[in-house]
């Protein structure tokens, strides 16, 4: 008799990185569950069979029944601004409290009433370890978080890994850097700053920095930030009960980063517009200054996960796909 495939939830399905956890998990031959707010759409080639739930999780009950029946839970849910400072919250922000935190609790109440074991896979952020963080980040940090954002990550994250600990389930964290780009088969909108610099570019813009150009940031495509994360359901019982931190070894200069972006949208636009630095704004904070590389050597180790997409391959690819974004949207003239 056929073993029956076992079943991902994913939590978060329209988002930008869990739209590309989507299509990676689809392309396996699973039963496969997305939930979000808005209907998420299905990869046409998809091996995976497909339940789309379009609920909210922040209403009572949601959580606790999208998850019943789960083999493997991939936690994308992430509370975002429509402003310009996208994730940066205040304090005292409720709305983003109950998505950051309050579907967490739900998400730990439900599986502490299960006896079956479940994984559960929850995307936090590099940046949750704050003030703690040294140049390269390998995961030993002591956090101490400077934004609101990353100090409801972080409550987040030790709520799941701590409440999860005695068992029977397996809780791990993943804790994505700057994450970026699109692809020919993206469906969410990227709203980080490299995607922001590529539109502005293709406007005709000037690419601005809040520096002189050599913080460093470790930037990593989000085709491999999916990749991550589903190897992270694939081996949750080597990585439960601790948060693993995600990049690519390398910290690029943000000058080098953002004239590398003007260099290829001119080859689209015959103009190459200039990169210059401006004061920060008043949204900035102190860890948009600092350079941050991330050491996830303990991660591929467990998982055998690297990088594949170049950097000027994912960045050809994100302009490709903003160039025809930009197409759609400018106004019809007459």
């Amino acid at each position: 008799m056929a073993l029956t495939p076992p079943l991902v939830t994913l939590l978060g399905a329209t988002g930008f990185v869990g739209s590309a956890v989507l299509r990676e998990l689809a392309a396996r031959p699973i039963r496969l569950r997305v939930v979000a707010r808005h209907p998420a759409p299905v990869p046409p080639d998809a091996l995976a069979t497909v339940e789309i739930c379009t609920e909210d999780l922040t209403a009572p009950g949601v959580v606790a029944r999208v998850i019943a029946d789960a083999d493997v839970i991939v936690h994308c849910v992430a509370y975002i601004n429509d402003g310009p400072s996208t994730w940066r919250i205040a304090e005292g922000d409720d709305a983003a409290e109950r998505v950051n935190v309050g579907i967490v609790g739900d998400l730990v109440a439900a599986l502490e009433r299960r006896a079956s074991p479940v994984g559960v896979v929850f995307a936090g952020a590099v940046s949750q370890v704050g003030k703690g963080a040294g140049e390269v980040i390998d995961g030993t940090e002591i956090d101490n978080p400077a934004g609101e954002y990353d100090r409801q990550k972080l409550r987040a994250e030790r709520l799941l890994l701590e409440s999860l600990a005695a068992g029977p389930h397996r809780a791990v964290s993943i804790r994505l850097p700057t994450v970026f780009g699109s692809g020919p088969h993206s469906t969410a909108r990227d709203k980080g700053v490299v995607s922001m610099m590529v539109r502005r570019a293709l406007a005709g813009d000037s690419l601005t920095m809040w520096h002189d150009g050599t913080v460093r940031r470790d930037v990593v495509y989000v085709e491999d930030v999916a990749r991550a994360l589903v190897a992270a359901t694939e081996h949750t019982a080597e990585l439960a009960g601790r948060a693993w931190v995600l990049g690519s070894g390398h910290g690029i200069p943000l000058g080098q980063l953002f004239g590398t972006i003007a260099d290829l949208v001119a080859e689209h636009t015959g103009n190459r517009v200039p990169v210059v630095s401006v004061p920060p704004p008043a949204h900035a904070e102190a860890g948009d200054l600092v350079n941050i590389t991330i050491d996830a050597t303990a991660f591929r180790a467990v998982t055998g996960w690297q990088p594949t997409v170049p950097l000027d391959v994912a960045l050809r690819r994100t302009i490709e796909f903003c160039a025809a974004e930009q197409l759609t949207t400018e106004p019809t003239p007459g």
